[in-house]
């Protein structure tokens, strides 16, 4: 097809634009940071910068080809624009783990406005100072040792029996759906006392997978985009959570509420906080978001790399095998015990292994409060910093082979080169997540079940992709066949 002159001369003149402000604000930087030691990098075009390059999927168990070409041309740290802003992209264990520990002091949370829009701006993931340690000691303290044992651990193998007991064999499905379903409606009970099945249950999660997918999409809000229904989801969610708050506070009122506050965080909140309904509002809408998309997310991962791994699958489920063997042995029957789980050594290294090579977490964002400097680096105040935690799970030098699914390098910590202070799969110092031990407990338990009853196979082929959290384009579609072992 032929080109116009004039549509020639306004495409020429529209790139000349572009090229001229380009220049202009490259020499702009350059002359405001004139003296310090940036590190080396591309801030690419004007205003979006790098950003849709940043953001590409790729294959989850890759740092895809943003980050791989710039770490070899660059280093494991350089600077870029991302999200409208300039930016220290950091690739390095030793530099994720300095800005992890001085959070509150040197860096603080510094998320894309798109993304404090959708999850609140009293939401646990953005909060920082005295707002942050408060949400985090109400959440830690909900989710503590001693209330996993007596409340969330048979909750938990409840719900994966319940969810497990509606599969038909040779039939496909979408195992993230039905990881989903499990998760959420384990979280949902505990937040709000919210049972499977129920009308609102499922209208909760509906919303909340509508919720999920804005929150990880392109940040436009126009009609019909993933973002504008996001934001509708989250207005929806919040008049449900507002509803039930003033119903049990008048429950409270007049002495009635059959629920009790030690039984959901609602009534915890609303007997050992001042927490008002925003703040709790957002405080759910973070533990959802962090809690049940970790949890479903890593049961599907675990189950697609053991598809991969018959010697994992096999030394898995002899040691499930052996855990009900030695309950029969003492005369036990019936629901799992703390006991139980806490035997389950090789489960443990099958998570921490999925966790690491599917990286659910892939990096946060965060700014300096001042000027840092770190290798003879200079990261401007007010820069934004993001630490790459995927880039060092998958670091050959600190771990050998770091593109192949190996629970045993687990066993022999101490003996390999991999390094434990580099593994960040629930983040890292103060901003740790408060979560972590109730979804390590949640996919434990899955495993369990699921390889003593189950043998799989694939339906259709699907691969995790990052964009950013890892996600199965097709659900990860299988057919299971239930097992008569001889336990």
């Amino acid at each position: 097809m032929e080109i116009s002159p004039w549509l020639s001369l306004i495409l020429l003149f529209f790139s000349a634009l572009v090229a001229l402000v380009t220049a202009w604000s490259l020499k702009g930087t350059e002359k405001r940071y004139k003296g310090l030691n940036l590190p080396p990098g591309s801030m690419g075009w004007p205003l979006l910068g790098e950003t849709i390059a940043f953001r590409k999927g790729h294959p989850c168990t890759r740092l895809g080809e943003y980050m791989e070409k710039r770490i070899n041309k660059y280093g494991k740290i350089f600077k870029s624009n991302l999200h409208g802003a300039p930016t220290v992209v950091s690739a390095d264990a030793e530099l994720n783990r300095f800005i992890l520990h001085n959070d509150g002091r040197l860096f603080e949370p510094s998320w894309p406005t798109s993304l404090v829009n959708i999850l609140g701006k009293k939401s646990m993931i953005i909060a920082s100072g005295d707002t942050h340690h408060y949400l985090k000691s109400l959440a830690i303290n909900f989710m503590s040792v001693p209330r996993l044992c007596s409340h969330f651990l048979g909750d938990a193998e409840q719900s994966i029996l319940q969810t497990f007991s509606t599969w038909v064999e040779h039939t496909p499905f979408p195992l993230k759906e039905e990881a989903i379903k499990m998760s959420f409606n384990l979280i949902v009970k505990h937040i709000l006392s919210k049972k499977p099945g129920e009308p609102e249950t499922e209208q909760l999660r509906k919303l909340f997978m509508c919720f999920m997918r804005g929150a990880v999409a392109m940040p436009i809000n126009l009609p019909g985009t993933a973002y504008r229904k996001a934001l509708k989801s989250r207005a929806a969610i919040l008049t449900i959570i507002y509803r039930l708050m003033a119903e049990r506070i008048h429950q409270k009122k007049d002495g009635w509420d059959e629920i009790g506050e030690d039984s959901d965080l609602l009534g915890f909140i609303l007997e050992q906080s001042n927490l008002d309904a925003e703040q709790f509002a957002d405080l759910l809408l973070g533990l959802l978001f962090g809690g049940h998309e970790t949890s479903s997310t890593a049961m599907t991962l675990a189950i697609y790399f053991l598809g991969d791994s018959r010697r994992a699958l096999e030394e898995l489920r002899e040691e499930h095998i052996q855990i009900v063997k030695l309950k029969k042995e003492r005369g036990e029957t019936g629901a799992l015990t703390w006991q139980d789980y806490k035997k389950m050594e090789f489960t443990r290294c099958i998570v921490s292994e999925t966790l690491r090579l599917g990286n659910l977490i892939r990096f946060v964002h965060r700014k300096a409060r001042s000027n840092v400097q770190f290798q003879g680096y200079d990261i401007p105040r007010d820069w934004n910093i993001i630490p790459v935690f995927a880039a060092a799970h998958l670091d050959p030098s600190l771990h050998d082979e770091p593109r192949k699914f190996n629970p045993w390098r687990w066993q022999t910590l101490s003996a390999s080169t991999t390094r434990d202070d580099s593994y960040m799969a629930f983040s890292h110092g103060i901003r740790r997540c408060p979560g972590q031990e109730l979804a390590k407990m949640e996919i434990t338990i899955f495993l369990h079940h699921f390889v003593l009853n189950f043998d799989w196979e694939s339906a259709e082929l699907d691969h995790p992709l990052a964009s950013p959290f890892p996600e199965f384009p097709k659900g990860l579609p299988i057919k299971v066949h239930k097992l008569s072992l001889d336990m």
